[in-house]
């Protein structure tokens, strides 16, 4: 089992990240309550753009983050060691993630 404590690129933004994950909590509860309540489908709908809005913002910023730390890391050991491999890896898994962001 590895003991080592990893360090990811979002950890300076933790905090912020999961403040904005409960907002979005919250909001995703309190459209299940408009619908219980039979509100009104238009405001409804624009609940669910807000939450979507958020939780794209957030996924932008990790985006952002793997890149600056995981992808810029990746590159540096690549060229120290001189295995094109390292990067490849992490570029193929940042693509993956905007692929799947795209497809959202």
């Amino acid at each position: 089992m590895d003991t080592e404590e990893r360090t990811y690129g979002y950890s300076e933004e933790k905090q912020a990240y999961l403040r904005r994950l409960k907002r979005a909590e919250g909001q995703v509860r309190g459209i299940a309550r408009m619908i219980e309540e039979d509100k009104y489908c238009i405001d409804i709908l624009t609940q669910m753009a807000a939450v979507n809005k958020a939780l794209h913002a957030v996924s932008i910023g990790l985006l952002n983050d793997h890149i600056g730390h995981c992808v810029v890391g990746a590159a540096n050991e690549s060229a120290q060691t001189g295995n094109p491999e390292i990067v490849s890896g992490k570029v193929a898994e940042a693509t993956a993630a905007i692929s799947r962001l795209l497809r959202s």
